[in-house]
C-alpha cells in the first residue's frame, strides 16, 4: 500500500478519525482510542464498538442511529480547528487541476493558513514529490503542522513549511509549480520568476477585484509570465428526491478569485495582446470614438502600489 493508503483502508484502527452522522446530517468526528467513550446528549458510544470493525456501520446510541465512516478530506478540512480561512474543497480542487498538479512535482505554496490546501497540495504530488510551505505567523504554522499531521496520521514526508516571508526565504530552483495564498501575491513576482522553471505554473489565489486586478497587471508587465487566465467558481447542491429536482437554497458562492499564468524561458517576450479594448479601459475620449490610442496594442503598464 502506497503512504496513504494504509490509513484509509480496511478496518478501523486505533488512531483512525470517525466521523458520526445523525439521521438529521449533523456530524462528529472523533479519534479512536482503545478504552474511551463518545458522550453526546444522546448517550454513550465506546470506542472499541467501532475498533477492528469496517467503516460504513452504524452505531446506536440512546434512540439515535449513526453512520460511522471516516472522514473524507473535504469533510475534514471543514470541522477541523483554524488559525486562518481555510481554502474551500471547490477552490483546492480547481487549483489541483487547473495548476496541473502531479505526483513528484516539486511545488511552493505561500500562505499557508490552516493548511487545508496544503493538504490537497501533498496528496497530489505524493511521497515522491516536494511542498514547501512558506507562512508569515507562526502561529498559524502551528496549527497547520498539526492539521496536516492529524490528517495524514504523522508528518508527511514530502512537507517542510518555513515560518517566514517568501521573499525572504525562497531559494529554491527549477520549481514546477508555486501557489500564492496571501494579500499581495505581485510583490512576489520576482522571487517566483527567479524559482520557476520555464513552462512552470504560477496559481494566485485572492478575495477581491482589487486584488486580482493589480495581480493579472503584475503579470503582464513583468515580462516572464504569459498571459494569464482568471476564474471563480461556485458551488450549487440540488435537491433531488423524485420528481422533484430543484436547486438547493444555500450554495457555496463567492470564496475567491483564482488566476493562472506560465513561465516563460529567460530572453523570450511575452506576446503581444491584440484584442478590442473594453469601454473605460484608456479613458471616456477613447470609449467615445470607439478607437484605441496610439501604442494600445503594447502590454498595459499600470503604476503599481
Amino acid at each position: 500500500m502506497t503512504y496513504e493508503a494504509a490509513r484509509r483502508r480496511g478496518p478501523l484502527a486505533e488512531g483512525d478519525q470517525v466521523q458520526l452522522t445523525d439521521p438529521k446530517g449533523r456530524m462528529h468526528t472523533i479519534t479512536l482510542v482503545a478504552g474511551k467513550q463518545f458522550h453526546t446528549h444522546k448517550g454513550i458510544l465506546e470506542h472499541d464498538r467501532l475498533i477492528g470493525g469496517p467503516e460504513g456501520v452504524t452505531v446506536t446510541i440512546g434512540a439515535t442511529t449513526y453512520l460511522a465512516l471516516r472522514p473524507l478530506l473535504s469533510d475534514f478540512v471543514l470541522s477541523m480547528p483554524r488559525g486562518a480561512q481555510v481554502v474551500y474543497p471547490k477552490d483546492s480542487a480547481n487549483i489541483v487541476g487547473m495548476a496541473d498538479m502531479f505526483p513528484g512535482a516539486h511545488v511552493v505554496e505561500a500562505g499557508v493558513g490552516s493548511g487545508a490546501l496544503s493538504m490537497s497540495l501533498l496528496r497530489a504530488v505524493g511521497v515522491d514529490g516536494r511542498l514547501s510551505s512558506y507562512e508569515r505567523r507562526a502561529d498559524f504554522a502551528e496549527i497547520a503542522r498539526r492539521n496536516v499531521e492529524t490528517f495524514f496520521g504523522g508528518p508527511h514526508p514530502a512537507w517542510s513549511i518555513t515560518v517566514g516571508s517568501l521573499q525572504d526565504e525562497l531559494s529554491d530552483t527549477e520549481v514546477d509549480r508555486v501557489v500564492l495564498d496571501m494579500l499581495a501575491p505581485w510583490e512576489c513576482l520576482d522571487a517566483v520568476a527567479r524559482a520557476l522553471r520555464p513552462g512552470g505554473v504560477l496559481c494566485c489565489y485572492v478575495a477581491t477585484t482589487t486584488q486580482l486586478s493589480t495581480t493579472v497587471e503584475a503579470m503582464r508587465s513583468h515580462g516572464t509570465f504569459t498571459e494569464p487566465a482568471s476564474w471563480e467558481t461556485m458551488a450549487r447542491g440540488w435537491h433531488v428526491e423524485g420528481l422533484a429536482v430543484r436547486p438547493q437554497h444555500r450554495m457555496v458562492g463567492h470564496t475567491g478569485f483564482l488566476c493562472t499564468t506560465r513561465r516563460l524561458a529567460d530572453g523570450v517576450e511575452p506576446p503581444v495582446r491584440r484584442r478590442r479594448p473594453s469601454k473605460g479601459m484608456y479613458g471616456e475620449s477613447v470609449a467615445e470614438s470607439g478607437e484605441p490610442p496610439s501604442g494600445a496594442d503594447e502590454p498595459f503598464r499600470p503604476n503599481l502600489p
